[in-house]
């Protein structure tokens, strides 16, 4: 109920409604910086997405002459469509400013990080791509980064007991 509420508070307030979210990829990777990316899509696309029908689990960004593009992210066929509906899994281009896309291409070559998507989200009417610049964890990263929020979580729970 809260979080319904929250969620109905942001779309008001701020005008911006999370359609998918990629948990995952901040437990498998470390979050070096963030950007913010608009996406080229088709009409029954949009319409799927206001439906909520998109998995972000296992996709990524791929740089193909000079543009980036959302590789493996599965957008569900809105059936109402008919005859002009989408593939799935296709190739969908990122609107990038230049001077973004060649920061990232180079980062992405040179120190061998990679990018992902976060969260996907409509953001005044326009559907928007959180991507982030990330490094890869090890396992005991992963392992560290677990204990790290026992811990704060412990103390969390230590603070509202003792008020």
């Amino acid at each position: 109920m809260a979080a319904a509420v929250l969620s109905i508070v942001r779309v008001l307030i701020v005008g911006i409604k999370i359609i998918a979210d990629n948990r995952k990829a901040r437990h498998d990777f470390s979050v070096i910086d963030t950007y913010e990316a608009g996406l080229e899509l088709w009409g029954s696309e949009v319409k799927s997405l206001r439906d909520g029908q998109c998995n972000l689990k296992d996709s990524y960004i791929s740089f193909r002459n000079n543009e980036a593009f959302l590789q493996s992210a599965h957008i569900a066929i809105y059936n109402p469509s008919s005859y002009n509906n989408h593939e799935p899994e296709r190739l969908r281009k990122l609107l990038l400013h230049r001077h973004e896309l060649d920061r990232l291409s180079a980062q992405m070559r040179e120190k061998g990080y990679s990018l992902i998507p976060l969260k996907l989200y409509f953001k005044k009417g326009k559907v928007k791509l959180e991507i982030a610049l990330a490094k890869g964890k090890t396992k005991g990263d992963k392992r560290q980064s677990i204990k790290s929020k026992d811990a704060k979580r412990q103390l969390d729970q230590a603070k509202r007991r003792s008020r």
